[in-house]
């Protein structure tokens, strides 16, 4: 592996660590965005019987994640700017934005341009303690930006630029988009199994199954928390 895929893997873990900080309450902050949504209508969970049933989350760990986000963010809620400036300090060298709005839209389930208890903590949910094939759905959704049901290789150079912009300064020399289209090519080669120029959902799990690197990868989150 790469020391660049390692300082990304290193990196994701850390912001990992700092959302489930954020919504236990283990972090205090006074930055203006949250000071911004203080003021906007308050927000209230599901009851926490549906949501235990939800997630691997215990009644008591539920309570403790909602306590959390109501002290850091007291409307209840994480909008889409605050969700990239926490991104941001992460990756310091380079520009997140567009990586963590691609993120941002794969938690936002209902597209409402704000992150709710639920959704956070099932998402949470998912990449800390959820299945291999949980975690791949969730890849998928992510790699899916237009969330048609399918990969296009448009959506995977977007996916991989944005991971490049992200990395900035650390990545030298800049790739060129053909060294990235080489890249898409690569990928589609292997999980477009009909080659029929898009990947299923089918594909894209049937091909990270029989990959062991891809299958590590998924490991990265287990002891993150």
């Amino acid at each position: 592996m790469s020391s660049r895929r390692r300082r990304c893997k290193r990196q994701l873990i850390k912001f990992t660590q700092h959302i489930t900080r954020l919504i236990t309450g283990t972090l205090n902050s006074d930055n203006e965005d949250e000071e911004q949504e203080s003021t906007t209508v308050r927000y209230h969970p599901e009851n926490l019987e549906q949501l235990q049933l939800q997630t691997h989350f215990s009644r008591q760990e539920l309570q403790l994640l909602y306590r959390g986000i109501k002290n850091d963010c007291p409307s209840g809620v994480v909008n889409e700017d605050t969700f990239k400036n926490i991104y941001a300090l992460f990756f310091p060298l380079g520009d997140s934005s567009k990586y963590a709005q691609f993120l941002f839209n794969a938690f936002d389930k209902d597209k409402n341009g704000s992150l709710s208890f639920e959704e956070l903590v099932c998402d949470l949910s998912v990449l800390l303690r959820g299945t291999t094939e949980a975690k791949l759905n969730w890849a998928f959704n992510l790699y899916d930006i237009n969330k048609d049901g399918q990969i296009t290789k448009e959506e995977m150079l977007d996916i991989l630029k944005s991971i490049y912009d992200l990395m900035g300064k650390s990545i030298h020399p800049r790739l060129k988009e053909e060294a990235l289209w080489q890249h898409v090519r690569i990928f589609f080669q292997k999980m477009d199994i009909n080659q029929d120029g898009v990947v299923t959902i089918d594909e894209f799990i049937d091909c990270c199954q029989k990959d062991e690197n891809i299958m590590q990868s998924l490991k990265i989150f287990d002891n993150a928390v």
